[in-house]
């Protein structure tokens, strides 16, 4: 909401985001437009001027989520294990994917080629706060060179879309996670395999 709106406008628009946030983790990245306007008691056109698409409707709607693995993604920048540090991220970015109902969505709108007023403000926030977690490790060589955190995030998304209707969606998006991640190290899964008792998908986090 910009900061030169009036308060009243600025009340309007907390309460429609708050009912928008009520009827996206009710019903998914479809939720309705038209229900959201009926419950807060305006006109879907007001909340459409707020919202004009979907995509701007569930970062909204996500934001708080984003701030929250930002945030993360600094706490853990300073950690000596780089490879850690980052599968720990990249595990919360999975677990809240799955768990954040629209989250999954708004990280996959694909804005390329558009009018950069438009971009996927979710995902360069992402990529952004991601960043040198995985620059720490590609340093270290605990992640190979031409990994991005695009990648990553697209991982994280295709998990949660993939095992959103599982009974434990959660943990078979972790699942997912862990196979990809010791996929992704086969030079270090060899050396634990060779390891008495160690199996190769030990290496992954979790």
């Amino acid at each position: 909401m910009p900061e030169g709106q009036r308060a009243d406008a600025r009340r309007n628009y907390a309460r429609i985001l708050a009912v928008a946030e009520a009827e996206v983790a009710a019903h998914g990245p479809d939720a309705s437009l038209e229900q959201i306007a009926r419950r807060t008691g305006v006109g879907s056109a007001t909340v459409r001027r707020h919202f004009p698409t979907r995509q701007a409707l569930l970062e909204a709607v996500s934001h708080k989520r984003i701030d929250d693995l930002r945030i993360r993604a600094q706490q853990l920048t300073d950690t000596t294990d780089s490879r850690k540090a980052l599968l720990d991220w990249l595990s919360e970015v999975v677990t809240y994917c799955v768990s954040a109902r629209g989250l999954a969505v708004a990280l996959a709108y694909d804005t390329a080629g558009v009018d950069p007023t438009h971009d996927n403000a979710c995902a360069a926030t992402l990529e952004l706060a991601g960043a040198p977690l995985l620059d720490h490790a590609v340093r270290d060589g605990a992640v190979p060179p031409g990994v991005t955190v695009a990648d990553l995030i697209t991982l994280a998304v295709g998990m949660a879309l993939a095992t959103e209707h599982r009974a434990d969606p959660v943990a078979a998006a972790q699942r997912l996670l862990r196979l990809t991640v010791a996929g992704l190290s086969p030079q270090d899964r060899a050396r634990r395999a060779d390891r008495p008792g160690m199996r190769a998908t030990d290496t992954a986090p979790g």
